[in-house]
């Protein structure tokens, strides 16, 4: 049986700048204030948002108030879209060649209505996309729509319940070590794409190497 593939989005289908938009914040503040955001750890204010507690214009109040940020919300958008690189087409084929050889595919990222609106007016311009990133997989799970994030358990069960997929195959496709130390722990395999790796570089290995995970087979 062909292995399940469970992708990150970020950092892993679309390239990140994880640093890009606290900088761009800070330019913002009044006071210089030091954003608490980045790819290990985030303050309450981001989570409430990935998991669609707040509305973008209460994303925008909290972030003014929390950070004496001195903007419109032109302004505000466009430093929380800095850190949102390229979408290279030659993941998406890769993505798309997986498919058609019987792989199952799904997404499962921490995501906001903000984010989510921006790719896809992206995707639609350079490549036609109708639906965002849901046109080359077979499921999307966005945190902001589930109510639930990473590196919670209960948004791994969501997905895999939703897929009716075991934990023993699926391959979990990562940068994050946070949430790959969750996804180990239920049982999944796991391909961590931390630098230099990337997914067209890895996965094929990766999956060669299935059940084992890669780079152990190179050990």
């Amino acid at each position: 049986m062909l292995p399940h593939l469970l992708f990150d989005f970020g950092g892993v289908i679309i390239d990140i700048d994880y640093d890009a938009t606290p900088t761009a914040l800070r330019r913002l503040s009044r006071a210089g204030s030091t954003i608490p955001f980045s790819q290990a750890s985030q303050a309450e204010l981001f989570d409430r948002f990935e998991t669609g507690h707040l509305s973008p214009a209460e994303f925008r109040a909290g972030l003014r108030a929390a950070y004496d940020l001195d903007a419109t919300d032109a302004e505000l958008d466009a430093a929380w879209h800095a850190m949102l690189l390229d979408v290279p087409a030659e993941r998406l084929a890769l993505i798309g060649e997986l498919r058609r050889q019987g792989h199952q595919t799904a997404l499962l990222s921490n995501t906001n209505t903000l984010h989510i609106a921006e790719i896809n007016q992206r995707l639609a311009a350079k490549y036609g996309f109708k639906n965002g990133i849901a046109d080359v997989l077979d499921r999307v799970f966005y945190s902001q729509e589930v109510g639930l994030r990473k590196p919670g358990e209960e948004i791994f069960h969501h997905a895999l319940r939703e897929m009716n997929w075991r934990p023993e195959d699926v391959l979990f496709i990562e940068d994050s070590p946070q949430h790959i130390a969750t996804a180990r722990r239920l049982g999944l395999r796991v391909l961590h794409l931390a630098p230099p790796l990337t997914l067209t570089t890895a996965l094929p290995e990766a999956l060669r190497a299935f059940p084992r995970e890669y780079p152990v087979a190179h050990s």
